[in-house]
């Protein structure tokens, strides 16, 4: 996902597409102070609580779920998010949310599928 956004900005910005990723992740999420799943969890938070940041929430709601948070600890932050950022800013999250997983729900059955069809387990 992040290299379809730095090919994005190539044209328009390629400097900030260097720096995005230098900073975001060789200069903070190396930093051994929390591991990725809690970086992953608080960058859901956050991005849930601005509520305009879909296309970025979905791309680290993926991350998140890659890192080993599962579907459940997802929506939880989004409930707690609720509390803090408003019901708006939660239910924009859920639904992304529910983009994603569903997403990769298709997938997993497009691969189970295609396994199946040539005689391998899914």
């Amino acid at each position: 996902m992040g290299e379809r956004v730095i090919a994005a900005l190539a044209p328009i910005a390629p400097d900030f597409g260097r720096l995005l990723v230098e900073f975001s992740f060789g200069d903070i999420y190396s930093r051994p102070q929390l591991d990725l799943k809690a970086r992953e969890i608080a960058t859901i938070a956050a991005l849930a609580a601005l509520g305009h940041a879909q296309p970025q929430l979905k791309v680290h709601i993926e991350a998140a779920l890659n890192v080993g948070c599962t579907r459940d600890e997802i929506v939880e932050v989004f409930m707690q998010m609720a509390v803090y950022a408003g019901m708006p800013a939660a239910l924009n999250a859920l639904f992304a949310a529910h983009e994603v997983f569903t997403r990769r729900d298709e997938a997993a059955g497009n691969a189970a599928d295609a396994n199946e069809a040539v005689g391998q387990p899914a």
